[in-house]
Protein backbone atom coordinates (compact mmCIF):
# COMPACT_ATOMS: atom_id res chain seq x y z
CA UNK A 1 0.00 0.00 0.00
CA UNK A 2 1.06 3.65 -1.07
CA UNK A 3 1.43 6.23 1.34
CA UNK A 4 -0.75 8.43 0.51
CA UNK A 5 -1.45 10.75 4.26
CA UNK A 6 -4.00 7.83 5.35
CA UNK A 7 -6.70 9.06 1.92
CA UNK A 8 -7.09 6.82 -0.99
CA UNK A 9 -6.60 8.85 -4.60
CA UNK A 10 -10.85 8.67 -4.75
CA UNK A 11 -11.14 10.33 -1.61
CA UNK A 12 -8.64 12.89 -1.07
CA UNK A 13 -10.34 16.16 -0.76
CA UNK A 14 -8.90 19.58 -1.88
CA UNK A 15 -8.92 22.82 0.11
CA UNK A 16 -11.61 25.48 -1.37
CA UNK A 17 -9.29 28.82 -1.73
CA UNK A 18 -9.18 30.48 1.88
CA UNK A 19 -6.89 34.17 2.19
CA UNK A 20 -6.50 33.47 5.65
CA UNK A 21 -5.05 29.79 5.53
CA UNK A 22 -2.75 31.15 2.18
CA UNK A 23 -1.62 34.07 4.02
CA UNK A 24 -0.61 31.32 7.11
CA UNK A 25 1.24 29.53 4.40
CA UNK A 26 3.20 32.15 2.57
CA UNK A 27 3.72 33.91 5.91
CA UNK A 28 6.17 30.61 6.86
CA UNK A 29 8.03 30.32 3.66
CA UNK A 30 10.80 32.24 4.17
CA UNK A 31 11.45 31.19 7.95
CA UNK A 32 11.01 27.36 6.49
CA UNK A 33 13.70 28.42 3.28
CA UNK A 34 15.66 30.06 6.17
CA UNK A 35 15.89 26.88 8.11
CA UNK A 36 17.05 24.95 5.31
CA UNK A 37 19.78 26.79 3.55
CA UNK A 38 21.29 29.42 5.90
CA UNK A 39 24.34 27.91 6.85
CA UNK A 40 24.98 25.28 4.48
CA UNK A 41 28.49 25.29 2.64
CA UNK A 42 28.65 27.12 -0.91
CA UNK A 43 28.79 23.59 -2.55
CA UNK A 44 25.19 22.83 -0.98
CA UNK A 45 23.76 25.97 -1.92
CA UNK A 46 25.14 25.96 -5.49
CA UNK A 47 23.88 22.56 -6.38
CA UNK A 48 21.69 21.91 -9.12
CA UNK A 49 19.85 18.96 -10.61
CA UNK A 50 21.89 19.36 -14.14
CA UNK A 51 21.78 21.24 -17.48
CA UNK A 52 20.16 24.51 -16.85
CA UNK A 53 18.10 23.59 -13.27
CA UNK A 54 18.44 26.19 -10.81
CA UNK A 55 20.30 25.94 -7.57
CA UNK A 56 18.88 27.20 -3.89
CA UNK A 57 20.42 30.09 -4.71
CA UNK A 58 18.85 30.72 -7.74
CA UNK A 59 15.31 29.86 -6.14
CA UNK A 60 15.45 32.38 -3.45
CA UNK A 61 17.11 34.33 -5.96
CA UNK A 62 13.46 33.65 -7.99
CA UNK A 63 11.51 34.22 -5.43
CA UNK A 64 12.70 37.81 -4.56
CA UNK A 65 11.75 38.68 -8.19
CA UNK A 66 8.33 37.44 -7.63
CA UNK A 67 7.69 39.59 -4.57
CA UNK A 68 9.04 42.43 -6.46
CA UNK A 69 7.39 42.05 -9.50
CA UNK A 70 4.56 39.20 -9.18
CA UNK A 71 1.76 38.35 -6.44
CA UNK A 72 0.81 41.83 -4.99
CA UNK A 73 2.04 43.89 -7.92
CA UNK A 74 -0.65 41.95 -10.06
CA UNK A 75 -3.26 41.56 -7.52
CA UNK A 76 -3.19 45.40 -7.79
CA UNK A 77 -3.48 44.98 -11.32
CA UNK A 78 -6.53 42.97 -10.84
CA UNK A 79 -8.34 45.29 -8.80
CA UNK A 80 -7.34 48.50 -10.30
CA UNK A 81 -7.70 47.86 -14.01
CA UNK A 82 -10.27 44.31 -14.49
CA UNK A 83 -9.24 42.29 -17.51
CA UNK A 84 -8.54 46.06 -19.00
CA UNK A 85 -4.73 46.09 -18.42
CA UNK A 86 -2.52 42.49 -18.51
CA UNK A 87 0.06 41.64 -16.46
CA UNK A 88 3.54 42.52 -17.19
CA UNK A 89 5.12 39.21 -18.34
CA UNK A 90 7.46 37.78 -15.70
CA UNK A 91 10.74 37.22 -16.65
CA UNK A 92 11.68 33.95 -14.76
CA UNK A 93 15.19 34.29 -15.54
CA UNK A 94 15.99 37.57 -13.73
CA UNK A 95 17.51 36.69 -10.64
CA UNK A 96 20.38 35.92 -12.39
CA UNK A 97 21.49 39.11 -13.16
CA UNK A 98 19.72 40.11 -9.88
CA UNK A 99 21.91 38.00 -7.49
CA UNK A 100 25.11 38.24 -9.55
CA UNK A 101 27.62 39.16 -6.28
CA UNK A 102 25.06 38.28 -3.55
CA UNK A 103 25.32 36.19 -0.33
CA UNK A 104 22.82 33.95 0.32
CA UNK A 105 22.38 35.27 3.58
CA UNK A 106 21.70 38.63 2.05
CA UNK A 107 19.02 37.08 -0.40
CA UNK A 108 17.41 35.29 2.40
CA UNK A 109 17.18 38.33 4.26
CA UNK A 110 15.77 40.45 1.72
CA UNK A 111 13.46 37.68 0.60
CA UNK A 112 11.99 37.85 4.90
CA UNK A 113 11.41 41.55 4.48
CA UNK A 114 9.98 41.45 1.05
CA UNK A 115 7.22 38.77 2.06
CA UNK A 116 6.43 40.72 5.37
CA UNK A 117 5.94 43.96 3.33
CA UNK A 118 4.07 42.23 0.94
CA UNK A 119 1.64 40.30 3.44
CA UNK A 120 0.86 43.43 5.00
CA UNK A 121 0.19 44.94 1.61
CA UNK A 122 -2.24 42.38 0.88
CA UNK A 123 -4.33 43.01 4.08
CA UNK A 124 -4.48 46.33 3.26
CA UNK A 125 -5.72 45.59 0.07
CA UNK A 126 -8.84 44.18 1.96
CA UNK A 127 -9.73 41.93 -0.13
CA UNK A 128 -13.43 40.11 0.09
CA UNK A 129 -14.68 37.20 -1.06
CA UNK A 130 -16.58 38.69 -4.04
CA UNK A 131 -13.38 40.55 -4.15
CA UNK A 132 -11.44 37.05 -4.99
CA UNK A 133 -13.74 36.40 -8.32
CA UNK A 134 -12.55 39.96 -9.62
CA UNK A 135 -10.75 39.03 -13.16
CA UNK A 136 -7.74 39.91 -14.95
CA UNK A 137 -5.84 39.32 -17.90
CA UNK A 138 -2.93 37.39 -17.88
CA UNK A 139 -0.20 38.15 -20.90
CA UNK A 140 -0.29 34.05 -21.88
CA UNK A 141 -3.20 32.36 -20.00
CA UNK A 142 -5.66 35.01 -20.52
CA UNK A 143 -8.64 35.25 -18.00
CA UNK A 144 -7.65 34.66 -14.60
CA UNK A 145 -9.19 35.35 -11.08
CA UNK A 146 -7.61 36.99 -7.92
CA UNK A 147 -8.50 34.18 -6.04
CA UNK A 148 -6.31 31.64 -8.54
CA UNK A 149 -3.59 34.27 -8.66
CA UNK A 150 -3.56 33.94 -4.68
CA UNK A 151 -3.87 30.39 -4.77
CA UNK A 152 -0.83 30.33 -7.20
CA UNK A 153 1.52 31.96 -5.12
CA UNK A 154 0.85 29.80 -2.11
CA UNK A 155 0.90 26.83 -4.64
CA UNK A 156 4.43 28.25 -6.45
CA UNK A 157 6.08 28.84 -2.73
CA UNK A 158 5.25 25.09 -1.76
CA UNK A 159 7.04 24.14 -5.85
CA UNK A 160 10.01 25.81 -4.79
CA UNK A 161 10.21 24.73 -1.28
CA UNK A 162 10.16 21.01 -2.87
CA UNK A 163 12.30 21.79 -5.32
CA UNK A 164 14.93 22.96 -2.48
CA UNK A 165 14.65 19.84 -0.61
CA UNK A 166 15.12 17.60 -3.78
CA UNK A 167 18.02 19.66 -4.99
CA UNK A 168 19.84 19.12 -2.17
CA UNK A 169 18.60 15.32 -1.18
CA UNK A 170 19.87 14.27 -4.77
CA UNK A 171 23.41 15.52 -3.73
CA UNK A 172 23.48 12.30 -2.28
CA UNK A 173 21.94 10.40 -4.38
CA UNK A 174 24.97 7.85 -5.04
CA UNK A 175 25.69 7.88 -1.29
CA UNK A 176 22.42 6.40 -0.33
CA UNK A 177 22.96 2.87 -2.04
CA UNK A 178 20.08 0.77 -2.24
CA UNK A 179 17.77 3.00 -0.09
CA UNK A 180 17.77 5.39 -3.21
CA UNK A 181 14.59 2.61 -4.30
CA UNK A 182 12.73 3.79 -1.20
CA UNK A 183 13.55 7.96 -1.58
CA UNK A 184 10.99 9.09 -3.79
CA UNK A 185 12.73 12.87 -3.32
CA UNK A 186 15.52 10.99 -4.90
CA UNK A 187 14.11 8.48 -7.15
CA UNK A 188 11.82 10.53 -8.65
CA UNK A 189 9.08 8.06 -8.62
CA UNK A 190 5.53 9.17 -7.19
CA UNK A 191 3.69 7.86 -4.62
Amino acid sequence: MRYDGGMADSTRTRRAFALDEATAVLARTPATLDAMLRGLPEGWIQAHEGGETWSPFDIIGHLIHGEQTDWVPRARIILEHGEARAFDKFDRFAQFELSRGRTLDSLLDEFAVLRRANLRDLAALEITEAGLDRRGAHPGLGVVTLGQLLATWVAHDLDHVIQVARVLARQYSDAVGPWRAYLRVISGEQG
